[in-house]
């Protein structure tokens, strides 16, 4: 719940900035989802080390790699929610948004997997700090690096999705008035 508060949080300070500097219109979300897609790539890589570094029984570099892992999550999970309210703040026509449900929708539904698998690598962290993990058990560890793999490639493929679901709207000024 700790991470949940400090995400929700940090999202709801981010908004509350971005609304001083760009006032009712927030920046196009593109760099808020680019962000998002390094950190899960930096995640996926520190979660790797972890793997590494727990089959070699070096306990100190495995747990702060898991930590490091965690907070690059939230980060993520930061930069998400704000494009997320980013993009419901652009959808100012109905035609606008109503080509972007889909897209939205996935979004959401990565996110809501990715806060799930947030929590198992934090589960995986707690009992890395009680000696739960060493060379013959790490399960644990690599179910979480794999979970989080298969979520980074679900998010290449919503990406995508979303690249094109922004470069086929249509600009309001060329549509017709009903």
């Amino acid at each position: 719940m700790l991470i949940l508060g400090v995400t929700i949080a940090v999202t709801l300070q981010l908004m509350e900035f971005a609304r001083q500097i760009w006032g009712s219109r927030p920046p196009v979300l593109i760099p808020a989802f680019l962000l998002s897609t390094v950190l899960l790539a930096c995640g996926s890589w520190q979660l790797e080390r972890a793997c590494a570094f727990v089959r070699v029984e070096n306990q100190e570099p495995f747990r702060w790699a898991l930590l490091r892992a965690v907070l690059i999550g939230m980060g993520f999970v930061i930069a998400q929610m704000f494009a997320l309210w980013c993009l419901l703040s652009q959808a100012n026509h109905a035609h606008e948004f109503g080509l972007r449900t889909g897209a939205f929708a996935f979004v959401v539904m990565h996110g809501v997997h990715f806060f799930v698998a947030l929590l198992f690598v934090v589960f995986v962290l707690l009992r890395a700090l009680a000696d739960r993990y060493d060379h013959e058990y790490s399960w644990g560890v690599v179910f979480c690096a794999w979970f989080w793999h298969a979520l980074g490639f679900a998010w290449v493929v919503i990406a995508g999705a979303f690249v094109l679901a922004f470069s086929t709207v249509p600009d309001p000024a060329t549509l017709p008035e009903w």
